[in-house]
């Protein structure tokens, strides 16, 4: 659902919104100075006395306003001045579920010079508005699940900023604080198209029904799209996608979408998103418990595939290339076994020690079909192991690259979205690890450092090109809501991508 957002005082006759927010800070609450209302602001004071509310970041207290002022609920979000835009993201996402609760169908938010006027002048008034923006709409957006009876998702339908009266600078600085709202709000719902992709149960999200959303995409913003099935991925030796996929009923497809919004420009950004709609492990077949998670194994073409679309949404001045190698890991009689050799599309054969080791086969092919198909920068997003998780948990992003400039850039892109990403070892040892007797390398080999060696394997089909991968195992998928992501498929790496290939344009 599409939030209306203005920014300024309500035309006059216009009915009030059903609850009104304003961020606070815990000095306010020690003085006597007016808050909001005096019978209020008493209210709000004897909560503070008793240590119900402290106004500690991410604490909101919500209260019916009895008709002292206009509207009908009042949310009280505590903020630390000099947050920056994660604490303006937090505390958006904090005012949010407050309004869920409330189930309000509008909302104004009070910006006081007391709570922001550090963050503005630290940040500016644009990058503001979209960290708060984008917190308050990635925490209403959850889950939607499968019911009998179809449940209506909420959302909030009007959003209205207002600076409070004497905001020095209030003017100049709502016209940047609009802009940054509306592409705060274009990058969040290209998150929750993500989470949404990835949230689809895999009898359902198929590599052909993955194709097909593609497709709905690609022709929502004009853009030029392949979809290569397995007759064509055989002509063209993709022997990784097609290894993979060959022990399930469903064929594999590898998706390649053009977006040309740079035409002038030789740079095209690659961006490869692993397409694993569900992964059993094959014949190295994983546990039972949790299996039911692996619907979110295709969790980097979704970010891949929502970057694309906040990208067409923004109008970037850049040249993308998606690539979504995608194929549904199956234990049949066709399968792939462990010991057998595939060559893929680069020409290069692999030993496939661990079927449970695919994901970095497609991308592998995925690689190359962005290279020949013109990319000079790559990055892969791919919920690749488990080893990730091992070494971050669910806190960061692990990632892997050839080119240290290129890796600068995607964590300066990553810290101004918000999602964490942290640098692992290339070692050449690793790859030396993944020497095989039987073909050029094997998929996997010893489990001591096997992020970075999952990594490894895929930049060994980068052929030279700056490449980053990016490991999403213990990011895309949570267990249980946290900030402003929810439980379930996150959406992460969206924005990142967005800040790496469009930041300065968009």
């Amino acid at each position: 659902m599409t939030t209306a957002i203005q920014v300024g005082n309500r035309q006059a006759g216009e009915a009030a919104p059903d609850a009104l927010v304003r961020f606070i800070i815990e000095e306010e609450l020690k003085g006597t100075s007016g808050i909001l209302h005096p019978q209020i602001d008493g209210q709000l004071r004897a909560a503070y006395a008793k240590g119900l509310f402290q106004a500690k970041p991410e604490q909101a207290e919500c209260m019916p306003s009895l008709g002292l002022i206009e509207q009908p609920y009042i949310v009280f979000v505590g903020y630390a001045p000099g947050s920056g835009a994660d604490g303006l993201r937090h505390a958006g996402a904090a005012a949010a579920k407050a309004l869920k609760k409330i189930r309000a169908a509008s909302a104004e938010l009070l910006l006081t010079s007391s709570a922001l006027e550090q963050d503005l002048g630290a940040i500016g008034a644009e990058a503001a508005a979209q960290a708060m923006t984008e917190g308050i709409q990635l925490a209403l957006h959850d889950r939607q699940p499968l019911k009998k009876e179809e449940q209506a998702r909420y959302g909030l339908n009007e959003l209205t900023y207002r600076f409070e009266e004497g905001f020095d600078g209030a003017q100049a600085h709502s016209g940047l604080w609009k802009s940054g709202a509306d592409k705060g709000q274009i990058l969040a719902a290209s998150v929750a198209y993500a989470r949404d992709l990835t949230n689809l149960p895999g009898n359902d999200l198929t590599p052909e029904r993955l194709a097909y959303h593609a497709e709905e995409l690609a022709s929502q913003y004009e853009l030029e799209i392949e979809v290569i099935d397995e007759w064509t991925a055989s002509e063209q030796g993709m022997g990784g996608l097609l290894g993979v996929g060959q022990g399930s009923v469903n064929p594999p497809r590898m998706i390649v979408i053009h977006y040309k919004g740079a035409p002038d420009s030789s740079e095209v950004w690659g961006l490869i998103g692993k397409g694993i709609t569900f992964d059993t492990g094959g014949i190295s077949l994983k546990k039972a418990a949790g299996m039911e998670e692996m619907i979110s194994d295709m969790g980097g073409a979704a970010a891949v595939l929502g970057a694309l679309r906040a990208l067409a949404e923004l109008k970037a001045e850049v040249n993308v290339l998606a690539v979504v190698p995608t194929a549904e890991n199956m234990p049949s009689d066709r399968a792939l076994k462990p010991g057998d050799v595939i060559r893929m599309m680069s020409g290069h054969t692999v030993e496939v020690v661990n079927t449970d080791a695919e994901g970095r086969l497609v991308l592998a092919d995925g690689l190359t079909t962005a290279i020949r198909r013109g990319a000079t920068k790559l990055v892969d997003v791919a919920t690749l192991t488990g080893a990730v998780m091992v070494t971050l948990g669910y806190e960061a992003t692990g990632a892997v690259t050839n080119n240290d400039a290129l890796m600068t850039d995607v964590l300066r892109a990553s810290e101004r979205a918000g999602e964490r990403v942290w640098q692992l070892p290339a070692y050449p040892e690793f790859l030396k690890g993944l020497k095989s007797d039987a073909a050029d390398l094997k998929n996997s080999g010893s489990q001591y450092g096997g992020a970075s060696k999952g990594g490894m394997f895929i930049g060994y089909f980068a052929e030279g090109l700056p490449w980053v991968h990016l490991d999403i195992g213990g990011t895309a998928w949570l267990e249980a809501a946290r900030g402003w992501e929810p439980k379930g498929g996150t959406g992460v790496m969206v924005r990142t991508l967005v800040e790496l290939t469009a930041g300065r344009q968009a």
